[in-house]
C-alpha cells in the first residue's frame, strides 16, 4: 500500500462540517458536498455547502453555501454528488422534520454544465434519511435509496425507489433490505459487471456487527435475504469499483461498547475485495483486505462518513469528516494508490 497523504479540504473552526461527498466531474473537476451546523447533535444553522478542486484535491476552493440555511425544526441532513449517464451532475439530500423520520423528504438538485449552475431543486416526498448517491444503472434506470424505521418491527428498514423515465415517474416503494435481528440502513449500491446490484448497509445496533448485504438479479426490484459480510463493525459504508476492476469500500469503524460516543467513533477504515467477494452470500466466501485510513485523536471524536472517487491512472481520492486536532469537526481529504491488484495473485500463489 502507498502512503496516505492528507490535506484540507474545509476547516472552519467557528462551526461544525460534516458528512462529505465527492464526485469526479467530466472536465475533470473534484465537487465536494457536506453540511455544516452546529454540531452533529444540533442542527441549528445547517445547510449544504460545496468546494471544488481542479488539481486533484490538493488545494480547495473557498466553500460556499449550495443550500438555504435551514433549524433543527426542519434541517438539510447528508448530501450525496454523482454524474449520470448523460453528464449531469446531481446532489441529493435528506431534509428531516425535528426527530421525526417519517416527516423526511429528498430532494435533487442537477447540473449540465460541469457544476458551474444548477437547477432549483426538486421535491420527492420519499419518506427516508441518508440516501444513497443518486445512481444511475448501465440499464438507464435511476435509483433512490433511503432508510427509515419499520412500524411493524421497530427496526430501521432500506427502502428504495427507481425511475425508467429519467425521473419523471417513479416506481412504487422497494423493500431492500428488513430484517427482525437487525437495524438496516445507510446502504451503498453497487452494481456489478454483470448487473448484479448489492447493497452494503451498516447494521445501527451499536454493537458493532458486521457490514451487511442484500443481492438483486432483476435492476433492484426484489432482493435477497439480509447475509453478512466479513467487514466487522462497518457504519456507512461507501462502495465502487477501481479501474483494475477490484471493488474499494470505506467506512466508519464501530466497534461498540462503552460510550461516550468518541470512545466507539474514532477510526475509518477502507476495504479492497474482488467481485466474487462482493456477490457471495456466505461470510465465509468473501476476503478483503482491511486499511485504516485515520484515526480521530480528539476526545470529542467524530468521523466516518466518506465519499472517494478513483482517478484512471489509480489514484484514490477520499474524503471524511474528522474532529482530530479542530474544536470542531473538519473535512479531510486523502490521496493514494492501493496494490489492489495482488489480492487475486496472492490468493493463488497459495
Amino acid at each position: 500500500m502507498n502512503e496516505i497523504q492528507k490535506f484540507v479540504v474545509s476547516r472552519d473552526d467557528s462551526i461544525y462540517e460534516a458528512w462529505p461527498d465527492i464526485t469526479l466531474t467530466p472536465s475533470g473537476k473534484l465537487i465536494c458536498t457536506f453540511t455544516e451546523c452546529t454540531h452533529h447533535g444540533n442542527r441549528d444553522a445547517s445547510r449544504i455547502m460545496m468546494t471544488e478542486s481542479f488539481d486533484r484535491g490538493r488545494t480547495w476552493s473557498k466553500k460556499k453555501a449550495f443550500s438555504e440555511m435551514s433549524n433543527a425544526a426542519s434541517y438539510f441532513n447528508n448530501s450525496r454528488v454523482s454524474v449520470l449517464s448523460d453528464g449531469r451532475i446531481a446532489v441529493i439530500c435528506d431534509r428531516v422534520e425535528g426527530t421525526n423520520e417519517y416527516r423526511s423528504e429528498i430532494w435533487v438538485w442537477l447540473s449540465e454544465d460541469d457544476g458551474n449552475t444548477w437547477s432549483e431543486p426538486k421535491l420527492y416526498p420519499f419518506c427516508g434519511i441518508v440516501p444513497d448517491k443518486l445512481k444511475q444503472l448501465s440499464s438507464g434506470r435511476i435509483i433512490i435509496t433511503a432508510h427509515h424505521t419499520n412500524t411493524e418491527t421497530g427496526k430501521l428498514t432500506q427502502y428504495l425507489w427507481y425511475s425508467d423515465d429519467n425521473m419523471e415517474t417513479w416506481s412504487d416503494r422497494i423493500t431492500v433490505a428488513s430484517d427482525p435481528r437487525y437495524n438496516l440502513c445507510e446502504a451503498s449500491i453497487l452494481e456489478c459487471h454483470d448487473g448484479t446490484l448489492v447493497a452494503f448497509m451498516r447494521e445501527n445496533s451499536f454493537e458493532g456487527l458486521d457490514c451487511m448485504k442484500t443481492i438483486s438479479h432483476d435492476n433492484g426490484e426484489t432482493w435477497s435475504e439480509v447475509y453478512r459480510s466479513n467487514l466487522p463493525g462497518c457504519h456507512r459504508p461507501v462502495s465502487g469499483f477501481l479501474p483494475d476492476g477490484s471493488v474499494l469500500i470505506s467506512y466508519r469503524f464501530f466497534h461498540g461498547g462503552k460510550r461516550p460516543y468518541a470512545f466507539v467513533c474514532q477510526n475509518t477504515f477502507y476495504a479492497i475485495c474482488d467481485e466474487e467477494s462482493v456477490k457471495a452470500s456466505n461470510r465465509w466466501h468473501q476476503g478483503y483486505r482491511i486499511v485504516p485510513l485515520d484515526y480521530d485523536r480528539s476526545y470529542t471524536a467524530d468521523t466516518g462518513y466518506t465519499g472517494w472517487v478513483a482517478f484512471p491512472d489509480g489514484e484514490i481520492y477520499m474524503v471524511n469528516y474528522i474532529v482530530d486536532d479542530a474544536p470542531k469537526a473538519q473535512i479531510r481529504g486523502y490521496s493514494f494508490k492501493t496494490d489492489s491488484l495482488l489480492i487475486k495473485q496472492e490468493s493463488e500463489e497459495k
